[in-house]
């Protein structure tokens, strides 16, 4: 009860000079981007679009392509209307493209899960000055570990992709529970990995959120292994009523 009341007084802070706003949510479907959008809501903003870039090639510098075709079902869970738009994954040209999806909305702002990447925030903040549209951040320079405790307590979190030192096969499809955040932090200690992936080293997928009227449930799924890296591939879904 007394972290809910810490978290709520957080969101007033952050919002309480800031006007209700019209926005689009830039989102591929993991923790960061679907918490950032529960942020924006308790800040009293209105998340008229999901968009999603979807990238040609796996390692594009600003959007993730992994289970990304989870993104309609998402969409559908939370009855939040989905905007899609491809990329070649080229470096900076991605931007274009991204400016593209955005140029059809009519919103005040876009909100996006940035926490520290530079990279990610610094040019969507370029697009977004060029559109005259405003940028949220409500997750960035969180504390990485009381972050990611507050994220599982309100949303079920699927780890989908792997490529640290210490995560190994047995994190594909596991769900991210407190133990399992106690695992990340033995993790950091012993290989500077970040508690909440933000270098890479894991990707999610989030299959409930407060603001899905329907959770989402795997039927089938596998992964992959290729050597010190892995995916875990959902192949079949549907939506259960909450």
């Amino acid at each position: 009860m007394m972290k809910e009341v810490i978290l709520k007084l957080y969101i007033y802070i952050c919002y309480r000079y800031v006007q209700s706003m019209k926005l689009a949510a830039l989102t591929s479907g993991g923790k960061d981007s679907i918490y950032a959008i529960h942020l924006a809501h308790l800040g009293g903003h209105e998340v008229t679009h999901l968009v999603t870039i979807k990238p040609d090639r796996d390692d594009s510098y600003m959007f993730h392509s992994i289970n990304i075709h989870m993104v309609d079902m998402i969409s559908r869970a939370c009855g939040i209307p989905l905007v899609v738009e491809t990329s070649s994954g080229e470096k900076e040209e991605e931007l274009a493209d991204l400016e593209r999806a955005l140029g059809s909305l009519d919103v005040n702002g876009v909100v996006v899960g940035a926490i520290e990447s530079v990279y990610q925030s610094s040019r969507v903040h370029r697009i977004c000055d060029d559109m005259g549209l405003e940028v949220v951040e409500p997750l960035w320079h969180r504390d990485p570990e009381h972050l990611l405790r507050d994220m599982v307590r309100f949303m079920d979190i699927r780890i989908v992709q792997v490529a640290a030192m210490g995560l190994d096969e047995k994190w594909l499809g596991k769900v991210i529970y407190n133990s399992a955040i106690d695992e990340l932090l033995e993790l950091n200690r012993s290989y500077r990995l970040h508690i909440c992936g933000e270098g890479g080293e894991y990707e999610t997928l989030v299959l409930d959120a407060p603001f899905f009227t329907s959770r989402i449930e795997i039927l089938d799924a596998e992964t992959e292994w290729r050597g010190d890296w892995g995916i875990y591939k959902v192949k079949d879904v549907k939506l259960v009523p909450k």
